[in-house]
């Protein structure tokens, strides 16, 4: 969760109004997009932070890349222009996944593996630790670290489960020397 008291209103109103208006799906989808943008692009938010921009012209270009998005995400964009806010968009977009990822019962889990992870692997951890967490399924991000040299560790919130190799010769090593 986010440490910023704004962000979570934000997220809370956003997530309020998606669901008021049954758009949850579109709006959490067009959030990802919106988030990868700001993510990969800092020139974009120094370019919205800048004073010298007039708010007119800042709306302009978020209407202008974002157009195509749920009018609740571009609005949302515009009212945080408005705030003086627009960095904590990346934020704002955390919280909102946290609160339709609850609302579905659903974790975002991170799996390490010295490969790409099948359809079938992925179903079958999604089916197995979404249980101890208390969840109905985990959305699983593939990330490959050869250095596991096998198995896979996975990270859900601030939760890890590592039963990869190098951690269980890691743990024979820490037996056998003391």
């Amino acid at each position: 969760m986010s440490k910023s008291t704004a962000a979570n209103r934000y997220a809370l109103a956003l997530f309020q109004l998606a669901q008021k208006h049954d758009q949850l799906a579109s709006v959490e989808e067009d959030l990802r997009e919106v988030k990868a943008v700001f993510k990969e692009n800092g020139d974009l938010q120094a370019l919205l932070a800048l004073p010298k921009l007039s708010l007119d012209r800042k709306k302009e270009i978020v209407r202008e890349l974002f157009g195509q998005a749920n009018p609740l995400v571009v609005n949302m964009l515009q009212v945080l222009l408005d705030r003086k806010r627009i960095n904590e968009t990346v934020a704002v977009i955390t919280e909102f996944t946290a609160l339709t990822n609850d609302a579905k019962g659903i974790a975002d889990a991170k799996v390490f593996s010295t490969r790409p992870l099948t359809d079938e692997e992925r179903s079958s951890i999604s089916t197995a630790f979404a249980r101890k967490v208390g969840k109905q399924s985990l959305r699983i991000e593939n990330e490959i670290d050869p250095s596991l040299i096998g198995g896979i560790r996975l990270q859900i919130g601030n939760r890890i489960f590592d039963s990869s190799v190098s951690a269980k010769l890691d743990r024979l090593k820490k037996q056998l020397i003391g």
